[in-house]
């Protein structure tokens, strides 16, 4: 069965879809021996399909890790500034890539895999998974500001879902709950509403938490919380394909 080179792509672990994309449009795909382009489909099981010369292969174990990231690393594989990324601080016996991003000095909960099809339902806006952070933040906190959280915050892009908000008991600490993925999302709409950032961290995604993981730390999620996340999606009509392993989003 024909299907668009970028989601077969993702299906192999190669990257998400959209980054799948990015490398078709930059030539370094080819099918048959010539060049691919953005938007061609082709079938896995027929076509010839390698990756910067690499035949593209079925056969990897699908693999996800928790990661709780700490600041100072960038949510990418791969860096041409050489900067710290979060993948140098996982194993490196299999292609993984990050599900969505959190900025340099942002830090918590980053779930990482090979499996493209789960990327693409974690990261789509009509999924609305849930994200929660915790924001350190310096500003008064008033009523008006929270009401203007929860209710929506006009923002250059446009104006964001409403968010669940809370105020910690520690002084000058918020808890938000977004399941958008505008970029710098929660620092934005902060900002917004005039308080400042001064520490961010994601502590809940999809239903996970970073309970028994420190800062710099990974785990590899259970089976049984990787068929979690794919039951979140049983009324699209989806139906996992393949098996898990044996284990033991955006807006910051």
């Amino acid at each position: 069965m024909k299907e668009r080179l970028a989601k077969i792509l993702a299906n192999a672990g190669v990257a998400s879809r959209r980054r799948s994309e990015e490398l078709i449009a930059a030539g370094k795909i080819t099918v048959n021996g010539k060049v691919a382009a953005v938007g061609e489909k082709f079938d896995a099981d027929v076509d010839e399909i390698y990756v910067d010369g690499r035949k593209l292969t079925f056969e990897e174990e699908k693999v996800y890790y928790l990661l709780n990231k700490p600041k100072g690393y960038i949510s990418t594989a791969k860096d041409e500034r050489n900067r710290k990324t979060v993948v140098s601080l996982l194993p490196q016996d299999c292609r993984i890539y990050p599900i969505g991003r959190l900025d340099n000095n942002t830090e918590g909960l980053l779930l990482l895999t090979n499996d493209g099809e789960l990327t693409n339902f974690l990261i789509h806006p009509k999924y609305e998974v849930e994200k929660t952070y915790v924001a350190k933040v310096a500003g008064e906190i008033t009523e008006d500001k929270l009401k203007i959280l929860r209710e929506g915050v006009a923002l250059e892009d446009g104006v964001t879902a409403p968010a669940k908000v809370r105020i910690l008991e520690e002084t000058g600490k918020l808890e938000l709950t977004i399941h958008e993925g505008k970029n710098r999302e929660v620092r934005r709409m902060l900002a917004a509403v005039g308080l400042d950032v001064l520490a961010l961290k994601r502590t809940h995604f999809a239903g996970l938490t970073l309970k028994g993981v420190a800062r710099g730390k990974y785990r590899k999620l259970t089976n049984e919380e990787v068929r979690a996340l794919y039951e979140r999606f049983a009324d699209s009509g989806y139906r996992r394909r393949r098996g898990g392993n044996d284990g033991g989003d955006n807006g910051g």
